[in-house]
């Protein structure tokens, strides 16, 4: 694949990173780390916290003969036929080395072995991996020197009082955003895994208390929601608005459309909440906390990683 010119004012904020395995390392039952190299990682930029990027898995016969790239390589890959479009999914960027050309990411794995969506292409892709693996991951580009988007949590409201909470397919995002956390944060984060061996060490500010909440078997969201409901009773302020204050939540009319709000700007007030996880639970997240409570939308970030039923959206 051809390179993108390095000239600082040609630099797109993007680009597509021919990468190798080098390393897995089964952190727990349902977490696997992948860490990736390739010639040109001392080039991968990284803007930390949630910062999402995205691996493209080969296809069989043509591996990645037909990966468009360019700066608008997904219309050039849209607009080809369909077996001839390298699958892709979305993870965060766990950590990112370029002195030594190296970038980790954790991967969501059933305890069974399998990725999130059984049958989808990035559940074949993790049961198998091997170091030697070759994959194509599109990251952030050191060389572009504006914003390069893909990152959801907002630094300048870690000085507010903190409600980070997800299931295990935000554990990634929400590990990468804690250890970035200023030492003087306050608030709670909330991690809802599958199974007790999946509690992960996980340091963070002496204000800031973590709490891991295994299923075991349990409904996905069964701890997480009763959890963030008695945190935000905790952390947030206790008055209920009047009907009239707050918009209705209309996130059921359209139970299809994506579940995806982050602030656009920096909102007045002392609380900034950041959930991630599967779109149902999520919702009914978004739904006690901007309208049972009253919290101000620009103080809330709500993402709908994936859906319960539907294949490979956790990836």
């Amino acid at each position: 694949m051809t390179e993108l010119s390095t000239a600082p004012s040609l630099v797109a904020p993007w680009r597509l990173f021919p990468a190798e395995v080098v390393r897995l390392h089964r952190l727990s039952p349902s977490f696997l780390r992948v860490t990736f190299t390739g010639d040109d990682f001392d080039t991968f930029a990284d803007p930390g916290y949630d910062q999402r990027i995205k691996l493209v898995f080969p296809i069989p016969v043509h591996g990645f003969r037909h990966l468009p790239d360019s700066t608008d390589w997904y219309p050039r890959w849209r607009a080809l036929p369909t077996e001839l479009r390298n699958p892709f999914r979305t993870y965060t960027t766990r950590a990112v080395r370029r002195e030594v050309r190296e970038v980790d990411v954790d991967i969501v794995l059933h305890p069974d072995g399998g990725a999130y969506g059984a049958h989808g292409p990035a559940a074949h892709w993790a049961r198998a991996a091997a170091p030697g693996d070759q994959l194509v991951i599109m990251g952030p580009d050191h060389g572009y020197l504006g914003d390069h988007g893909g990152r959801e949590f907002q630094p300048a409201l870690a000085t507010r009082t903190l409600l980070v909470a997800g299931d295990e397919t935000a554990v990634p995002a929400i590990a990468a955003i804690v250890e970035r956390l200023p030492a003087h944060c306050r608030g709670e984060v909330l991690l809802e895994v599958p199974d007790p061996a999946d509690v992960l060490d996980l340091p963070a500010p002496p204000l800031v208390t973590v709490t891991w909440l295994p299923r075991s078997g349990a409904a996905h969201g069964s701890l997480l929601v009763p959890a963030v409901r008695a945190a935000a009773d905790r952390l947030l302020p206790t008055e209920r608005p009047a009907p009239h204050d707050t918009p209705p939540d209309t996130s059921d009319d359209a139970v299809d459309d994506e579940l995806w709000e982050v602030p656009v700007g920096l909102s007045n007030g002392g609380h900034y909440a950041w959930l991630a996880g599967e779109s149902g639970v999520i919702r009914t997240l978004r739904r006690h906390l901007v309208t049972e409570r009253g919290l101000d939308r620009e103080s809330v970030a709500f993402m709908g990683y994936w859906r319960l039923g539907r294949a490979d959206d956790a990836a």
